[in-house]
């Protein structure tokens, strides 16, 4: 483990569940997202950069967590903001992803037919 990986560690909380399915944000506007991130500090679920609103960096700015963790099934990374770098981490408590019923984009019934001419 590099000297960066473990400075990391402590800002990682496996105690806390996420906060949801999908990103809270969205679910609370009737928005939509193209991929979900898990905040590794307090749970929070938001969306990605590709996503029109961009809910995870977001949280990130508003609370300063800087890790997150995908929420995506068979994804297991994690992503720290300061550094623009991908590392592992350890397992965080269930659930690891979003249901793998639920579709990408989504959620279903908000995601536009042309959805691909929103994405940043």
């Amino acid at each position: 483990m590099t000297p960066q990986e473990a400075a990391d560690q402590t800002e990682i909380d496996p105690t806390v569940p996420p906060s949801g399915t999908g990103c809270a944000e969205c679910l609370d506007t009737g928005g939509w997202w193209v991929h979900l991130r898990r905040c590794a500090a307090c749970g929070h679920v938001g969306c990605c950069d590709t996503s029109p609103a961009q809910h995870a960096t977001a949280h990130f700015q508003a609370t300063g967590h800087p890790i997150i963790r995908s929420f995506e099934p068979g994804e297991g990374w994690y992503f720290d903001y300061r550094t623009s770098r991908m590392s592992n981490g350890p397992e965080l408590a269930p659930p690891a992803c979003h249901p793998e019923s639920q579709p990408v984009p989504g959620p279903e019934g908000n995601v536009p037919t042309d959805w691909q001419a929103h994405l940043n």
